[in-house]
């Protein structure tokens, strides 16, 4: 058969090894799979199906260094997950029977319990005494920490099949961002980052969950599952009907050849090794530091990071060799690499290894305050009405009051001209317009904070290269907002913590302990956002185009926006509902909106006057190659992408979220309202764009080059005590 494109060349930094235990693997997984029923009987795979896909030598390939027994059981684990994904296809996807498969997934989890010694069910089918079994095998040389992360790899891995199944069956080919997001969860490399962890070294609970280790799991996550997307594409969606195929979904939304998505794929890929790399080699040995790891500690993470490394290249490896995908024309190693032999001419490595350093250079080679115009405003798509606050006009005459209280208005990063032209309450009122005049003032007061720092950090620590100060300052924020009752363990010292004392204040009177630290975790999030831009800024680096957009959700608050929001909703709203895959999506898809609108109304601010880097259309400029209105055409599509899933979500999938759950009548009521709430928030915020001096040329040219301060205002001392929570 004809394939649909030439496969792209592929970056493979480190050469492929082969377990020497890889017939053990074969011979053990061949009997187990019998033994479990997945063969001759099953109606899903014969012997011979086994045979070709070969797990054996996929496992022997992305685990080159365990034992026999531990890459016999790795093994047992990967049949189980391919023969799952198989199953599933021809019971629920194939027909499709959306109800049967809920209750399929529904018992799953029962199989994993945290405690070894629970009692399980009794399994019906192969699914379930592949997992029982493996289980069992497993958890006992793994913590209580390991156990409850992978159980959730395993979950998201099982549940988000549900995800391809609505698609599938609505005909709906997703957004890049979208599909991204939910590739993680439903592709499985979380999940074969957990099985890293058993072959190599359990990453230490107290940085499992910090930023350059969920770095390292999603780059490497997106690069196996872009990867994997190129080989089984022939497959997928030619044979099997999948909508959700990497190449697919770029094909769609650039109206592309199958060619070009192909080779847009495999850049993406690119970026997202180079980002695993970055991280590894720059962010994971300050993590090391700054937590106090152990040497053994350190050796962990080292081991892990490069068992993910050795996962890459294995994987690559059996993809080449697999009957599961289309490999015709693909090659084994990077080009460089077979230019080895007598009469290789050297020009001709230099050339390659230049061509491979390209795109990795590009993103140090950005010159700053390049002379770009007032940015370009498209038509951006706004179903909504923006409604605004009857108390607007009282709001703002106090919210100057509390700034000019707090003396962020004299520490030379703003004054009241930028306060009035920045016009905070004008977007409060639009993202809450039904708030009491002391819920306004709280709302304007936490836009007007987060703004500020927002503003403070590139201007004060940004220009002075003083990332150490900035990471003190921001240690003393998170001091600031104590989760138990009692005094605050710090004196403030300047505005930003005298203003977020106050706020932290009125916000957490009368919450529990257990209210306040998802609430602290927010504005954590945010103030540790800025470090991550700082950081690049240092390094005068333009961030990879995937890690951009997410990390813009946190330095746009969206965490503490979504907090408000779901403030009131009150006990009718179970927890979970909130992490459901629907509701997830739903919000990060109303936040991108706000975020890349801040972006195209900033283009100018942020590129010509700020010397910034960290701007959608900068990001996809850099990466493409293209040139400002191009640019600024994707990052539009983007949007309006975004909204219409935003509409899909909430027309389509929430109904059914509330059907699956069995919602009362009550929740459903308070689920609607929030989003109404989601819907005021992307129409508040484009107003407020519209509408304020902030990013108009005429403000930009009159106040850009002012109230740079030559200090650091009010820096604050380095030692802590009494801090609680």
């Amino acid at each position: 058969m004809k394939q649909p494109f030439e496969l792209p060349h592929f970056y493979l930094p480190h050469p492929a090894r082969l377990n020497p235990h890889v017939e053990e693997a074969r011979a053990h997984s061949t009997r187990w799979a019998r033994d479990m029923g997945m063969l001759e009987g099953s109606g899903v795979w014969e012997q011979a199906d086994l045979e070709a896909h070969d797990y054996g030598l996929l496992c022997a390939y992305t685990h080159p260094d365990c034992d026999g027994p531990a890459l016999s059981l790795i093994t047992d684990w990967y049949v189980w997950v391919f023969f799952f994904d198989d199953h599933f296809l021809d019971m629920f996807k194939r027909t499709p029977d959306r109800a049967a498969g809920k209750a399929h997934l529904d018992r799953l989890p029962l199989f994993m319990p945290l405690d070894p010694a629970a009692d399980v069910p009794e399994p019906r089918n192969p699914v379930e005494a592949g997992l029982k079994d493996l289980w069992a095998r497993t958890v006992p040389a793994m913590s209580q920490d390991w156990r409850r992360r992978f159980a959730v790899a395993t979950e998201h891995l099982l549940n988000e099949s549900m995800w391809e199944l609505s698609n599938i069956d609505g005909g709906r080919i997703a957004n890049p961002v979208e599909y991204i997001e939910m590739r993680r969860k439903v592709g499985g490399a979380p999940w074969s980052a957990g099985l890293v962890e058993y072959a190599t070294a359990e990453v230490p609970a107290s940085v499992a969950g910090t930023r350059p280790l969920r770095v390292l799991m999603e780059t490497f996550s997106d690069a196996v599952h872009l990867r994997n997307d190129l080989f089984s594409y022939q497959r997928e969606v030619e044979d099997e009907g999948e909508n959700s195929n990497g190449v697919l979904v770029l094909e769609t939304f650039f109206g592309c050849t199958t060619q070009e998505a192909a080779d847009t794929v495999n850049d993406i890929l690119t970026s997202r090794l180079h980002q695993f790399e970055h991280t590894a080699f720059t962010e994971v040995p300050a993590l090391a530091l700054e937590k106090g790891l152990r040497p053994d500690e350190v050796a962990a993470v080292a081991a892990y990071t490069k068992g993910l490394q050795d996962w890459q290249s294995g994987g690559h490896e059996w993809h080449l060799r697999s009957s599961r995908y289309m490999n015709q024309g693909a090659v084994s190693t990077a080009p460089w690499q077979r230019l080895t032999g007598p009469g290789t001419a050297a020009a001709d490595v230099v050339a390659l290894l230049a061509s491979a350093a390209a795109e990795r250079l590009r993103a140090y080679a950005h010159v700053p305050f390049q002379k770009v115009g007032p940015s370009l405003l498209p038509d951006f798509l706004m179903p909504y009405q923006v409604e605004l606050s009857p108390h607007l006009a009282a709001a703002r005459p106090r919210l100057k009051a509390w700034m000019r209280g707090t003396g962020m208005l004299s520490e030379g990063v703003w004054d009241e001209d930028k306060l009035d032209a920045y016009d905070l309450p004008l977007c409060s009122a639009g993202l809450d317009p039904d708030a009491t005049p002391e819920a306004l003032d709280l709302s304007a007061g936490w836009l007007a904070w987060g703004t500020y720092g927002d503003d403070y950090y590139p201007l004060v620590f940004g220009r002075r290269h003083d990332l150490a100060a900035a990471r003190l300052t921001t240690a003393r924020l998170s001091a600031c907002m104590p989760v138990e009752d009692g005094q605050v363990p710090v004196v403030p010292v300047n505005g930003m913590e005298r203003g977020l004392i106050d706020l932290w204040a009125r916000t957490t009177a009368g919450l529990t302990p257990d209210e306040r630290r998802p609430l602290r975790a927010a504005v954590d999030t945010m103030t540790e956002s800025w470090l991550w831009e700082l950081s690049n800024q240092l390094q005068n680096r333009v961030p990879d185009p995937v890690d951009y957009l997410e990390m813009r959700r946190a330095t746009f608050g969206s965490d503490l926006t979504l907090s408000m929001c779901r403030r009131g909703r009150g006990p009718a709203v179970p927890p979970e509902i909130y992490r459901t895959g629907p509701v997830r999506a739903l919000e990060n898809a109303a936040i991108d909106y706000g975020c890349l609108t801040n972006d195209v109304f900033s283009y100018q601010k942020e590129i010509e006057y700020e010397g910034e880097m960290h701007n959608a259309i900068l990001v996809v400029q850099n990466f493409f190659g293209c040139d400002y209105p191009a640019a600024l055409g994707i990052v539009h599509d983007l949007m309006t992408q975004r909204m219409r899933q935003f509409q899909h979500l909430a027309a389509h999938e929430l109904p059914v979220l509330y059907d699956d759950f069995q919602l009362s009548a009550e929740a459903r009521a308070a689920l609607e309202g929030y989003v109404a709430d989601l819907r005021n928030w992307m129409a508040g915020v484009l107003h407020w764009h519209r509408e304020v001096d902030r990013y108009k040329p005429d403000f930009l040219a009159r106040r850009s080059h002012g109230f740079v301060p030559d200090r650091v205002p009010a820096a604050p001392v380095a030692h802590l005590t009494g801090q609680t929570g």
